[in-house]
């Protein structure tokens, strides 16, 4: 089931686009000043992709909240999103209800539960993204698509990003068969190993996304970092042979001169003690070559989970435990 989610994601993205164009998004009464996105998981990891995105263009702060509490600063000046694909995360509930007294403009996505109905009994702007989908991080393009539709209706964005998400369904559908063939490969290079993911800065959602696919899809452990901030710390604890690990670089064309050099000093230190893999993304601009990386890392944690007998990709039975303790607490 989860490979068929996965290849279904360029046209989530084209779907999250229809969905977004016709929301009804309604102006604030006062000037924004920052905007806060609270959600966790699959839901809250949109929220990094899109600070990532318009982090060249929107001249105000984009904070990504991952807890139950809100910072101090939330007040009338205050964007709060609030995205949930269930509608019923403990945190973001939680967080929800705080906000609801201190003036901010609230907009919920969810595909239902507690937080589109609260929405609706409050008179709050909310964008109702499809349910019944068994894995909210298979659902990474309604997250993403409606909080740039949401910035782009306040006039905080352009409309060029929102554009450039159809093309990269259109490039994705393109490479599909190879992402799938990289995504293999790759698979079969780490099979039995602890990846340890490496990109640049303006990248890192991309690498979290792919540690949280390969923890929840593939059921193992693995770490990220991004460069140039581990050259100043995590490098020099490359000085011993780790077999056991695998390093995997997710790159662009269009990574900054600087950091290029950097990942090639890298790979040259660390080949010395493990594996090294590199995979260079494609695409026009920086949507579509974030979308190819996170396409690829999807279907390298399905792979992964394949060549791990007895693994559902799906279940989580784990954080189903903790929840259900939690409700005893």
């Amino acid at each position: 089931m989860m490979d068929q989610l996965i290849r279904e994601f360029p046209e989530q993205l084209r779907e999250a686009l229809s969905i977004g164009k016709a929301a009804d998004i309604q102006a604030h009464d006062k000037d924004i000043h920052h905007v806060l996105v609270c959600g966790l998981g699959g839901s809250g990891i949109g929220g990094d992709f899109v600070r990532e995105f318009i982090q060249e263009e929107c001249n105000i702060p984009y904070l990504v909240n991952k807890g139950y509490d809100l910072p101090a600063y939330v007040g009338a000046n205050t964007l709060a999103i609030f995205s949930s694909y269930s509608g019923n995360t403990e945190e973001t509930l939680m967080a929800f209800e705080k906000a609801l007294s201190t003036g901010a403009k609230i907009v919920c996505i969810s595909s239902g539960g507690q937080l589109i109905k609260k929405a609706q009994e409050l008179g709050l702007n909310y964008i109702q993204v499809p349910a019944n989908k068994p894995s909210p991080r298979a659902c990474l393009g309604y997250s993403i698509v409606q909080q740039l539709f949401i910035l782009e209706k306040l006039g905080l964005t352009g409309a060029h990003l929102t554009q450039s998400i159809g093309g990269a369904a259109d490039m994705l559908d393109k490479e599909q068969a190879n992402i799938e063939e990289l995504a293999k490969s790759t698979a079969d290079a780490l099979n039995g190993k602890l990846p340890v993911i490496y990109t640049t800065e303006g990248m890192e959602a991309v690498a979290v996304r792919l540690r949280q696919q390969l923890n929840e899809n593939a059921k193992i452990l693995c770490w990220h970092h991004v460069i140039p901030e581990m050259n100043h710390n995590e490098l020099v604890g490359w000085r011993d042979n780790y077999e056991h690990l695998g390093v995997l670089y997710l790159r662009n064309e269009t990574d900054l001169a600087r950091n290029q050099i950097r990942i090639d000093i890298n790979k040259k230190i660390i080949s010395k003690y493990t594996s090294v893999t590199e995979i260079l993304s494609k695409g026009v601009d920086k949507v579509e070559r974030v979308m190819y990386h996170v396409h690829f890392g999807d279907w390298l944690s399905w792979y992964m989970s394949e060549l791990r007998d007895g693994i559902d990709a799906v279940e989580v039975e784990v954080i189903d435990y903790l929840k259900g303790e939690l409700k005893k607490a």
